[in-house]
């Protein structure tokens, strides 16, 4: 994606982008860091998720948020049919007896600026992203005072962050936003951007186990051994619960690669060329599991490292400023 062409809409914030993917990029706010009232969550859906039977995923996202009487707003900026997305989400979320269930006046960068909507965010209960481009959500989200917001009503005020497909892309610092599904893990195979930043240890896939990602998401891990890699399936949820746990929900399973103790020839091969790839570990973590940091006593079939990885995955990570 060249994000050139629209630097002229706000210069002084996508210019800033690919400079900032090796750097801090965020910073910690003095004073807000208090703990929310509520447990703060993550709802990262590997796309097409059920809108028509038991609507698991979806029912489980509305208890998150506190329930019916809960105030949820969908954000469809990702989306190229908007108007389809929300009449789509809005019958589901009326029928799961939501009654402030609204659409946020988000459609381009100058919108995000709109005071009215960084209020509207701050309000919320519950923000479900839906699918799309994730780089068009950012182009409109990037540095801006709707984007402040995002982190603010999730880290101080708890509220729950869905997504789904491009939505849960976006979920990451670290995203994906073009890459073929190769066959073998390849150099430069992936084109990254920054994301949300609301999961700042892990770059996620979706659509994972249907559209055979796993090399995809493993030559993205070559280049950047000290992030995770996460990918969900389709129908299947991977909920983060801020500091205590995961859990992983719907049909499918949800697969980490921990790259940490790798070793690679990646600085030796040139570009699209297949890469050694050695002491990768994977997880495979199926639906109707929960990991939680909180036990007193750890299952024992569970390795040493996954207690690790846990931490990293649920960490919060800083308030964008």
């Amino acid at each position: 994606m060249n994000f050139k062409s629209n630097m002229s809409l706000h210069p002084n914030g996508l210019q800033r982008r690919h400079m900032m993917l090796g750097t801090a990029g965020i910073l910690l706010v003095p004073g807000l860091m208090a703990q929310p009232l509520r447990q703060a969550r993550l709802v990262v859906i590997g796309g097409a998720e059920d809108r028509i039977q038991d609507r698991l995923i979806l029912r489980k996202f509305v208890d998150y948020c506190g329930g019916a009487s809960s105030r949820i707003r969908l954000i469809t900026a990702a989306s190229g049919v908007p108007d389809v997305v929300w009449n789509s989400y809005r019958q589901v979320f009326h029928e799961l007896g939501v009654g402030d269930f609204q659409q946020l006046a988000l459609t381009d960068r100058d919108s995000a600026y709109v005071p009215e909507l960084q209020q509207d965010i701050l309000q919320a209960d519950g923000i479900f992203m839906t699918g799309g481009d994730q780089s068009k959500l950012m182009q409109v989200l990037w540095e801006t005072p709707a984007y402040t917001s995002l982190h603010q009503a999730f880290h101080l005020h708890g509220c729950c962050i869905g997504g789904t497909s491009a939505g849960a892309a976006v979920m990451s610092r670290h995203m994906i936003t073009q890459g073929e599904a190769v066959l073998r893990p390849r150099k430069e195979a992936t084109v990254t951007d920054i994301g949300l930043g609301l999961i700042t240890q892990a770059v996620v896939d979706q659509h994972f186990s249907e559209r055979r990602r796993l090399p995809r998401l493993m030559s993205t891990l070559a280049l950047r051994p000290d992030l995770l890699g996460v990918g969900i399936d389709e129908d299947t949820a991977l909920v983060i619960e801020r500091n205590k746990a995961i859990e992983i929900i719907g049909r499918g399973a949800v697969t980490v690669v921990d790259p940490t103790r790798m070793r690679s020839n990646v600085d030796e091969v040139a570009a699209e060329e297949q890469m050694e790839m050695l002491g990768v570990e994977l997880y495979v973590l199926p639906s109707g599991r929960r990991y939680s940091l909180e036990a007193k006593n750890l299952p024992s079939h569970w390795p040493i490292n996954l207690t690790k990885v846990l931490k990293r995955l649920v960490a919060p990570g800083p308030i964008r400023s």
